[in-house]
């Protein structure tokens, strides 16, 4: 199976890997994992005063705070993931990417909000439900 680990970092990204550590069916030898996390756009004024390098350089230092400990956690568990790291709006650059890597299943953690918090603040899980034409496991 072709398993697409969306990972922010959070308590929630926490929450999904104990869940994937009790599911030893997840770490199977024919399963291969990708993990993806996507960091928000600078603003244009200060991705112009920075320059390129400089914002490119902050996008690749933050996703490797956020995926290094997971690499690590999965390492331990036999596995060898491959990290794609993206800029843009979370929910539609993670479903993007589960489309576009043909994966057979999406995993990531959930704040669990209500129907009318997702109105108010907006939810990663959401968007990526709206867009994601792949089957979503979401771990609260």
């Amino acid at each position: 199976m072709k398993i697409l680990l969306a990972v922010d970092g959070s308590a929630y990204t926490k929450k999904m890997l104990a869940y994937l550590a009790t599911h030893d069916e997840m770490f199977g030898t024919n399963n291969t994992v990708t993990l993806v996390t996507v960091q928000l756009p600078l603003p244009p004024r200060a991705r112009a005063a920075v320059g390129a390098d400089i914002a490119n350089g902050y996008y690749a230092d933050e996703s490797a705070k956020i995926t290094a400990p997971v690499v690590k956690f999965l390492k331990r568990h036999g596995m060898e993931p491959t990290v794609v790291s993206k800029v843009g709006s979370p929910g539609e650059a993670i479903a993007k990417v589960a489309n576009d890597g043909k994966y057979d299943l999406l995993v990531m953690g959930s704040h669990g909000h209500s129907a009318l918090g997702n109105l108010v603040m907006g939810s990663v899980a959401t968007k990526v439900l709206a867009h994601c034409g792949v089957p979503v496991l979401l771990v609260r």
